[in-house]
């Protein structure tokens, strides 16, 4: 039964025991959002649910990630990692591992292609759960593709989860600096993204024994699927679909002080990307090339809403996006 559910059992029985006419006006209880370590990983429970696992340890795998996220009923949203063959498409199966920021060229590194590695060096501040919230802040290393010894940048990467009636928040928050200039460059494979869980795709063909996929992208501008969204920038943007009578998705929200909006890499096949330096891989100008100079920092901030409901529910993503803004702040 669902938390809504029940308080207003409780509610119900409250107001006939007190005999009289009674306004409730409650709200869910806050489920707790646990964290366990261990091997590399972080393990993220939300009211005792596995949610997520943040890996930054992998045989395979040179950069963090979060990989088996799953919506507050249990349902998967990102696509088995590894892919299972039979169930999933197996297309990059490496870049690909769920949810995760990466660039494609970073000083004429690769890091989205795992062709340069990606350390974390330490935590900034431990996972520390708590009623509704929990979060925890780590230190990576982007060493040189050419010369691992070298390093190209610094990022420090804060990860906050925030239970909400929808299902729940991932607020990303990300800053890089460098005691020596370093650019973003120009690609379509620059930022924050994630791969659905291979039902939840939009592309209806079938490969083999893999079924089609039922789903639907959208963004802010009522642009719909990859032909109309990819290459357009947006708020935000939202990838779901129907598993096991359950609309279940995730959004990415764009924070508006970002540097600059973010044009998303919106694939039918399952892929979708919130991107602010790929201008003329997208269309959009001539080419990008993103300086920071020594000292100064770069943010980035995005929030993944990870919802699910009945099949047939909407969600108000227009008052999802203004609820990440008062969440993420200034």
């Amino acid at each position: 039964m669902s938390r809504v559910g029940k308080l207003i059992i409780v509610g119900t029985a409250l107001m006939s025991f007190l005999g009289q006419n009674c306004v409730f006006a409650t709200e869910p209880a806050k489920a707790p959002v646990e964290f366990a370590q261990g091997g590399g990983h972080v393990t993220v429970a939300i009211d005792g649910l596995p949610v997520a696992v943040y890996c930054y340890k992998d045989d395979k795998i040179t950069r963090p990630f979060f990989a088996h996220v799953r919506a507050l009923d249990g349902l998967q949203v990102t696509r088995h990692h590894p892919p299972i063959e039979g169930q999933d498409l197996m297309d990059h199966g490496t870049f690909h591992p769920g949810l995760w920021m990466a660039f494609g060229d970073i000083n004429g590194s690769d890091y989205w292609r795992i062709m340069a590695p990606v350390r974390q060096v330490g935590f900034v501040e431990q996972p520390k759960g708590g009623p509704g919230r929990g979060s925890f802040a780590v230190h990576n290393k982007y060493f040189d593709q050419k010369d691992p010894s070298k390093t190209v940048c610094d990022e420090i990467a804060r990860y906050t989860f925030v239970d909400r009636p929808e299902g729940y928040f991932l607020l990303w928050d990300s800053t890089f600096s460098s005691d020596h200039e370093f650019a973003f460059g120009d690609q379509e494979e620059m930022g924050l993204g994630f791969r659905v869980a291979t039902p939840l795709r939009v592309e209806q063909k079938t490969d083999g024994t893999v079924p089609p996929g039922n789903g639907t992208i959208v963004d802010s501008e009522d642009r719909k699927n990859g032909d109309e969204i990819w290459g357009n920038s947006a708020d935000w943007c939202d990838y779901s679909g129907t598993m096991a009578g359950q609309r279940v998705g995730m959004t990415i929200f764009c924070h508006p002080d970002n540097f600059r909006p973010s044009w998303f890499h919106a694939r039918d096949y399952g892929l979708l990307e919130a991107n602010p330096f790929g201008r003329q891989a997208f269309g959009k100008g001539e080419k990008s090339s993103v300086v920071v100079k020594p000292g100064k920092k770069m943010r980035l901030r995005y929030g993944v809403l990870v919802h699910s409901g009945p099949e047939n529910s909407e969600i108000d993503f227009a008052a999802a996006y203004k609820d990440y803004q008062h969440l993420a702040g200034k």
